[in-house]
C-alpha cells in the first residue's frame, strides 16, 4: 500500500545511532562523541521524527530493522531495548522472536556492536528486545593497527564478545575487517583472515581502507605522514579474501560481503535490490521508490529539528528514469544475482567475459571478483551503452 504523501508501508527500516566513544582515524561518518550517551533524549527524538514525518512501518510485513552507526551498542542493553520496543509498538509489530534466533516470518533485527561494549546483561536485554543478528566491528586482530585506527577494543575482547553473544542466544554473527591499510603498519592480512575464520561466523564483510580528507587519516596523508596502500596490494588482498573465504564455505555474494548458505544480510540486500527503505536518525538516508532523502548529519541539528516538531530532512532528489536505470545497472553488477542484459548488449560485454571480469548465466551478466575491482568503470560503460539505445 502506498500513500502519495507518506510513501509506502516500509518493510525495511534503518536507524542511525551516532554515538561513539572516540572517532576512528579513518571515519567520515556522522557521529557524536559522547562520554555519557543521552539515551532517553535520543530514543524520544527518534520517535518524534517517526511521528512528525508520518512514515508508516508495515507492522505485519516488516522484514528488517537495522541499528547502525556510529556505535548502537553504546546505548547499552536498556537503551537498545527501549528503542526497539517503542518502534515496534508504534508500528504494531508483534512477531519479534525473543530467543536470539530468527524464527519463520520474523524480521531480521541487526545491531552493530563494538567488542568492548558486550557483556552478558546487555546481550540478555538485546535478545529480549528481539535482536537476532549482530554485526561486530573487528577490523583487525593486530593490536598496533587497532591503536593506529583509534579502535578501543583488544583482539581478546573480540573473542570474548563472540562467546558472550553465542552464550546469550545470538548466533547469527557478521564480522567486519578492513584491508589495504598502509604498508608501514606491516599488517598480516592472511593472519587476520585466519583469525576471523577461527571464530566461525556465518557472515563476513571486508572493506578497503579509503582516505577521506576530513579525518585524522586524511590529515596524516595530506602531511605526508602516511602513504596510501598500492593499488596492486589492494587487489591482492581483496582476491586473497575471496579465495580464502570461499574455500571455507562462504558465498561471495556482493562486492564486500560473504555469507554461509542461508545467511545473506536481508537488510543490506534490500539496498542492492533497490526496494524502499525508511531511514531514521541523524544523517540517515531513505528511499520511497521514487524520492531519495537524507537527514541533517549533525546530531545537534537533527535533534533541534525533531524536538521542534519539524521534519529533519536536509535534502532530497527525485530519481529520473535515467537515474533509475543507472542505479539498476550498478546495483545489479554488485551482486552475484547479476544484471539481465538485452540481446544487443552482449557484444559490448564480450571483452569483459574474455578478460575474466564477468561470466554469463543464461541472460544475466555476473561480475567475477576481478570484475568487481573494476565495478565503477564497467557499470559506467554499460550505462552509457544503455543511454544510447
Amino acid at each position: 500500500m502506498t500513500d502519495a504523501r507518506r510513501g509506502p508501508d516500509y518493510q525495511h527500516v534503518y536507524v542511525h545511532v551516532p554515538f561513539c566513544g572516540r572517532r576512528c582515524s579513518y571515519c567520515d561518518f556522522a557521529i557524536a562523541v559522547r562520554r555519557v550517551v543521552p539515551i532517553t533524549e535520543y530514543v524520544d527524538a527518534i520517535m518524534a521524527e517517526l511521528v512528525t514525518r508520518g512514515s508508516r512501518i508495515d507492522g505485519s510485513g516488516l522484514r528488517s530493522l537495522y541499528l547502525g552507526g556510529g556505535t548502537p551498542s553504546k546505548l547499552g542493553g536498556d537503551g537498545v531495548a527501549a528503542l526497539i520496543s517503542r518502534i515496534a509498538h508504534h508500528a504494531g509489530v508483534n512477531n519479534f522472536s525473543t530467543s536470539g534466533q530468527r524464527s519463520a516470518g520474523a524480521p531480521e533485527i541487526t545491531i552493530e556492536i563494538n567488542p568492548e561494549d558486550v557483556d552478558a546483561a546487555s546481550v540478555a536485554a538485546w535478545v529480549a528486545a528481539g535482536v537476532n543478528r549482530a554485526s561486530i566491528g573487528v577490523q583487525t586482530f593486530d593490536p598496533a593497527v587497532l591503536a593506529w585506527m583509534h579502535r578501543e577494543h583488544s583482539p581478546e575482547q573480540v573473542t570474548k564478545a563472540v562467546e558472550l553473544l553465542r552464550n546469550g542466544g545470538i548466533t547469527d554473527l557478521s564480522l567486519d575487517l578492513i584491508f589495504a591499510v598502509p604498508d608501514h603498519l606491516r599488517r598480516d592480512w592472511a593472519r587476520d583472515l585466519e583469525g576471523i575464520l577461527a571464530l566461525e561466523p556465518n557472515h563476513v564483510s571486508i572493506y578497503g581502507l579509503t582516505i577521506e580528507p576530513h579525518t585524522p587519516l586524511g590529515r596524516w596523508t595530506a602531511r605526508g605522514e602516511v602513504i596510501e596502500a598500492r593499488e596492486e596490494r589492494y587487489e591482492e588482498e581483496f582476491l586473497l579474501a575471496d579465495r580464502r573465504l570461499r574455500e571455507a564455505g562462504f558465498e561471495h555474494y556482493e562486492v564486500s560481503n560473504y555469507g554461509k548458505p542461508g545467511h545473506r544480510a536481508a537488510h543490506n540486500s534490500s539496498y542492492w535490490a533497490g526496494v524502499p527503505y525508511l531511514g531514521l536518525g541523524p544523517s540517515a538516508h531513505g528511499f520511497d521508490g521514487t524520492v531519495r532523502r537524507w537527514n541533517h548529519s549533525a546530531y545537534a541539528a537533527w535533534l533541534q529539528s525533531v524536538q521542534a516538531g519539524t521534519d529533519p530532512v536536509d535534502g532530497s532528489e527525485t530519481l529520473t528514469d535515467s537515474d533509475r536505470e543507472s542505479e539498476r545497472v550498478y546495483l545489479g553488477l554488485r551482486t552475484t544475482d547479476g544484471l539481465e542484459l538485452r540481446q544487443n548488449e552482449w557484444m559490448t560485454v564480450t571483452p569483459w567475459i574474455d578478460s575474466g571480469w564477468a561470466v554469463r548465466h543464461d541472460e544475466r551478466l555476473v561480475l567475477t571478483p576481478t570484475g568487481w575491482l573494476r565495478l565503477d568503470a564497467l557499470a559506467a560503460s554499460l550505462t552509457a551503452v544503455r543511454s544510447r539505445s
